[in-house]
């Protein structure tokens, strides 16, 4: 019996029982789609693409882009296995975004992530909501650092404001040179590297709009 034949008789029996099946499948579908939603977002914020965590899963490329589309519900093995190479934890993927009307949250410094590379970034996750489509971040910069030994490309459009020291941004081959208090954008599906040229520490904080 085909997939497809399998599940018209479930649906069938899902209608029987009325609404309150009816909402519970709804729940569980938003349920897919959020963890979908944070699962690319947390891939695009580690600039990885799906043939990246692919060979770091052992899971096919088509499947992946299958559970952030929420198109396939994904065991909890497999959140394993995707948290884990993503660096975060279980629990972080299975966080949903707060839903209309809740209460404000807040962000405490101890509880942030943070990412830092050997040559001497660190990214401090302020706030990271794929449901809104954003990710809000403190990024560091060690003198003669850069975000990456070469221009990269992800989805998403971003901004940047230097809050201290300098910077070089590089967009599509085009160089800009900011200081404290100004601010950079483009589409994030622009090649860009951004580099600390001095020789003091400088900080930014940097804003992702996240898309598929």
């Amino acid at each position: 019996m085909s997939a497809a034949k399998e599940a018209a008789p479930a649906a069938k029996g899902s209608a029987a029982r009325g609404p309150e099946a009816a909402g519970i499948a709804h729940e569980t579908g938003a349920l897919i789609l959020a963890i979908g939603a944070k699962l690319r977002a947390l891939r695009q914020a580690k600039e990885m693409t799906l043939h990246d965590l692919a060979g770091r899963t052992g899971l096919s490329s088509s499947m992946l882009s299958l559970l952030e589309r929420g198109k396939a519900a994904p065991s909890i093995g497999t959140l394993v296995a995707i948290g884990s190479a993503l660096g975060v934890r279980t629990a972080e993927v299975l966080a949903g975004p707060p839903s209309s009307g809740s209460t404000p949250s807040v962000s405490r410094r101890a509880d942030q992530t943070v990412h830092a590379t050997p040559d001497g970034v660190q990214r401090r996750i302020l706030c990271s909501d794929p449901g809104n489509g954003i990710e809000i971040s403190m990024v560091e910069f060690g003198p003669g650092t850069a975000s990456a030994p070469r221009p990269t490309a992800h989805g998403g459009y971003e901004f940047g404001v230097v809050v201290a020291g300098a910077l070089e941004v590089t967009v599509r081959g085009k160089v800009f040179t900011l200081k404290e208090g100004d601010l950079v954008s483009y589409g994030s599906t622009d090649p860009h590297r951004i580099v600390n040229r001095k020789r003091l520490p400088a900080r930014a904080l940097w804003v992702n709009l996240l898309q598929s």
